[in-house]
């Protein structure tokens, strides 16, 4: 019984990547929902914390929650990650065939 060694690559090559993608996905969905902080916006290179009396900084009442886009891109992309593991759960399964 000789591996066909093309089709191993195939497979690993596909596996590692689908790997990565859900992982940069599942990456970014919590980089959404921690994105707003003390009037930072993501991306404009504000630190976090702001500099307060504790450990992370003084927040005020409701301060560093997640605005309505935030929200919806982050559940986003745990639908994605969740849909690609219920497709592979199904691909595995044979009985959902």
């Amino acid at each position: 019984m000789d591996p066909h060694w093309s089709s191993l690559g195939e497979v690993a090559v596909v596996s590692v990547g689908a790997t990565v993608g859900i992982v940069i996905v599942f990456s970014l969905g919590v980089r959404a929902l921690a994105a707003v902080e003390e009037g930072g916006e993501p991306g404009d290179g504000k630190r976090p914390g702001g500099g307060g009396s504790t450990a992370y900084g003084a927040r005020g009442a409701g301060a560093g929650r997640p605005g309505a886009p935030a929200v919806a891109v982050a559940g986003l992309c745990f639908l994605a990650c969740a849909a690609a593991v219920f497709y592979g759960l199904y691909l595995i399964v044979p009985q959902f065939h």
